[in-house]
């Protein structure tokens, strides 16, 4: 799967995205683009169903409307409207959904009753406990979603993260040193570190500094993956990092 290659910030070239892979070949024969989108919508269709959720709309109901939202995206039947948003992922989905909740949900609701049901695995039930253990909807529906975007991003990262530290054999170090990737660093226990990992305190410096470099690296990447320019991946790192701080 195309991805970025460098962090944001460094050489003025933009290599391929995920979203970008979509938006150049938006043809449902193209298995790029398909596998592109599968990809994004898997792993970041929580903040939508977050987003139907603080609507109003029962659990029962918004875990029908978010899978049946994205068995037609991905059908790509969406993505003939995708211009006027295409530089974030993040803007064409909660577009598209809000258009999809204007004009669809009284399809949606004839359909189930009707026995039709194009079915999209999706673990809807751990998303209604992520919903609960929000708080329902203190935030309202446009900075809920933002805000759980924003952390969808973030867990993508440590989990791109972390597979990147298991090939390389450091899967125990970073087990460690992950709950601290985003402490202040006068707040970060190298003593404990160092005895956990059994070295010196200097080379648990040495690694974490090391780590937290690359997890700054590869979250920056993470919100390339969902935009289609350098301009637009620095603006959606603001935006990304204001939405976390809101928490």
């Amino acid at each position: 799967m195309p991805e970025t290659s460098q962090p944001i910030g460094g050489a003025p070239l933009f290599v391929t995205t995920r979203w970008s892979v979509v938006l150049a070949a938006k043809d449902p024969a193209s298995p790029d683009s398909g596998a592109a989108l599968e990809t994004l919508c898997r792993t970041y269709w929580y903040p939508l169903y977050a987003y139907v959720r603080s609507l109003g709309h029962s659990p029962h109901d918004a875990q029908d409307l978010t899978q049946e939202f994205f068995a037609r995206l991905l059908a790509k039947q969406y993505l003939r409207a995708v211009e006027p948003e295409k530089g974030r992922f993040r803007t064409f989905l909660r577009m598209a959904m809000k258009r999809f909740l204007a004009k669809e949900w009284g399809r949606v609701r004839a359909q189930k009753r009707g026995g039709r049901n194009t079915h999209v695995s999706f673990d809807t039930a751990i998303g209604e406990r992520l919903f609960q253990q929000d708080g329902g909807a203190p935030l309202g529906a446009d900075r809920m979603y933002e805000r759980r975007w924003a952390l969808a991003l973030l867990e993508d990262a440590l989990a791109r993260l972390g597979r990147e530290q298991a090939e390389a054999g450091r899967s125990v170090e970073f087990v460690h040193l992950m709950p601290h990737l985003t402490a202040e660093r006068g707040a970060i226990p190298y003593d404990e570190l160092a005895a956990a990992l059994g070295v010196g305190q200097g080379a648990a410096r040495v690694a974490m500094h090391r780590l937290r470099r690359r997890f700054r690296e590869v979250f920056r990447e993470t919100i390339a993956d969902t935009v289609t320019s350098q301009e637009d991946a620095e603006d959606e790192l603001r935006h990304v990092l204001a939405s976390l701080g809101e928490g």
